[in-house]
């Protein structure tokens, strides 16, 4: 999925449940169930060679990373004064697994542990190359958002 809805849907869990022995975990296995859901995002194209490394590193690092830092600025912390920690942490926390995987497939990394979160990301992994097919759910799943923050 979109950096922008798993960082959504991290900072959500992390506001409402305080704890982040619970809340973690909880983003993590949040993020796996979201990218099992076939979606369209930055990197596709990229094992298939559709798309160059840097267009997608490009992609995302000018629109689909800013744009989540600014979705979770703007539901959890723009009317308050004081940071929201937690909604920091749920936005760190729900793009953790693809920060894990970034030097696996950016840099061709192999060593352990970085291939093995590689693999482990992989298998929960299904894309889509049909945008709007792709786009939908996580439309829907930063809907959900907006309503339950």
């Amino acid at each position: 999925m979109l950096s922008v809805a798993h960082a959504a849907v991290g900072a959500l869990i992390a506001t409402k449940i305080n704890n982040p022995f619970i809340s973690a975990p909880l983003i993590i296995a949040a993020h796996f169930i979201q990218d099992y859901i076939p979606h369209w995002d930055v990197g596709q194209g990229l094992t298939k060679k559709l798309k160059s490394k840097r267009a997608s590193f490009i992609q995302e690092l000018l629109t689909d990373f800013p744009a989540s830092i600014a979705l979770v600025y703007f539901i959890f912390q723009h009317q308050s004064t004081e940071i929201n920690l937690n909604a920091w942490f749920g936005w760190f926390m729900g793009l953790l697994p693809d920060f894990l995987e970034f030097p696996h497939l950016f840099l061709g990394w192999t060593f352990f542990p970085i291939k093995q979160v590689a693999l482990l990301h992989n298998k929960f992994h299904h894309s889509t190359p049909e945008k709007l097919k792709g786009l939908w759910p996580q439309f829907l799943v930063i809907l959900l958002v907006f309503l339950y923050a």
